[in-house]
Formats: C-alpha cells, sequence, structure tokens
C-alpha cells in the first residue's frame, strides 16, 4: 500500500526513477481498487451504462496522471527515456513492447536520469 500511496503523492513527478515493486504494486492496487469499485457500482446501480460505471470513470481518470508518471520513471529506471510511452499508442505491439520494458530489471548504477534505486532500499 505504501508503493501505491507513495506514486500518488508523486503524481505530477516525471524525473527519477521507480523500481520495478513500486511501479507493480501500484499496478496491482490500481487493479484491486478499480474491481472493488466496479462491484459497488453494481450492487448500488451506479452505472452511467451497462459497461461504464461512475466510480471507476473517476477514479480512472484520477489514476491517469500518476499511472503515466510511474510508468516513465520505470522506462527511466532500465535506460528508456519516458517518451518510449508513446509506443503504447499502437494498438497490441505498443501495449507488449511497453510491458517487457516495465518487467525489466533496473539499469544497475547512477544513469542520465538518477542515482540507482536499489542502494536506498
Amino acid at each position: 500500500m505504501n508503493a501505491f500511496i507513495n506514486v500518488v503523492k508523486e503524481s505530477f513527478n516525471f524525473s527519477g526513477r521507480s523500481r520495478r515493486r513500486e511501479y507493480w504494486m501500484f499496478i496491482l492496487f490500481t487493479f484491486l481498487i478499480s474491481i472493488i469499485l466496479t462491484i459497488i457500482e453494481m450492487i448500488f446501480g451506479w452505472e452511467i451504462t451497462e459497461d461504464i460505471g461512475i466510480l471507476t470513470t473517476l477514479f480512472s481518470l484520477i489514476m491517469l496522471i500518476p499511472s503515466l508518471s510511474v510508468t516513465v520513471r520505470r522506462l527511466h529506471d532500465t535506460g528508456k527515456s519516458g517518451w518510449w510511452i508513446l509506443i503504447s499508442l499502437i494498438p497490441l505491439i505498443g501495449g507488449i513492447i511497453i510491458l517487457i520494458f516495465t518487467l525489466m530489471d533496473s539499469e544497475s548504477g547512477s544513469n542520465k536520469y538518477g542515482p540507482y534505486p536499489k542502494k536506498a532500499t
């Protein structure tokens, strides 16, 4: 939960590096919160249409910037420019490439995006 809170606190920080653990814990908690909100919407009938719920839509909009920033920092951790995130706009292939990049291990030592994050913890 701390990783999720830290990412939200650093929503507008697109510089530096994020470890694999921080990135994937953020993704996990975002996914779990979305499922919980969807269940609440189904119970109370708070859907805008059959497939779109009020709570999940608001949550997704709120999490847009933190998701972008942690992904950019994760790319920085692997030694890639944050501009690589734009490849995700290519259907299917772009998402697979971003997935591979986020699964890669950190670039050891300091790089042009910041100090080695594994030494800090």
